[in-house]
């Protein structure tokens, strides 16, 4: 593996879930003066592409770039729900755009923002009741803090801990016995 691919997907794994399929995207972030962003993002767009996959650089910071890997599919499927359209139109997201306006809307509301937007937790999969529930409490008065703060529906939340644990334990093991990223995606 690459060293671009272990700065990537390295993160603590916290993007093996949407690398194996049952997340819709995740965050990282890399500096830009020790890669090729852009040339790292082609070569994994034209090889995970089969596999609905992609990257996207969404804003750039002083020194690092704000990256997202996503589920093409599984994107288009939760831009599509109702719920998740009337939370965005609250935030300038046309209820008409495409996924790939979605992003593009997000990635100017990063560079609006000196504070990550809140609905950003719509695109990495949160529940919508949770990412309101957030905003609401402004971060406090959660029942289960995990991959993000809980605040409706429990039991669902600590299922899908556990699914994204299964994910990273998986990746990691795969990674460990030396087999390539692309490889261990069936994307090689």
């Amino acid at each position: 593996m690459s060293h671009i691919e272990y700065e990537t997907f390295g993160q603590e794994f916290h993007t093996a879930p949407t690398l194996l399929g049952i997340k819709c995207g995740s965050l990282i972030s890399l500096p830009k003066d020790r890669f090729d962003i852009h040339t790292h993002i082609r070569i994994f767009n034209g090889k995970a592409s089969r596999k609905s996959l992609k990257i996207r650089k969404l804003y750039d910071y002083e020194n690092r770039s704000l990256l997202l890997i996503y589920n093409e599919k599984l994107m288009k499927k939760r831009l599509a729900d109702d719920d998740v359209r009337e939370l965005l139109s609250c935030f300038g997201y046309s209820a008409g755009f495409s996924a790939d306006e979605y992003l593009q809307r997000l990635g100017v509301r990063l560079s609006e923002n000196k504070t990550f937007p809140h609905e950003i937790g719509i695109f990495l999969d949160y529940p919508v009741e949770d990412v309101i529930g957030f905003m609401v409490n402004k971060g406090a008065n959660y029942k289960l803090c995990g991959y993000w703060k809980v605040y409706g529906n429990e039991e669902n939340a600590r299922r899908t801990f556990e699914n994204y644990v299964k994910c990273r334990n998986f990746l990691c093991n795969k990674l460990n016995q030396g087999i390539d990223l692309y490889q261990a995606l069936k994307i090689s």
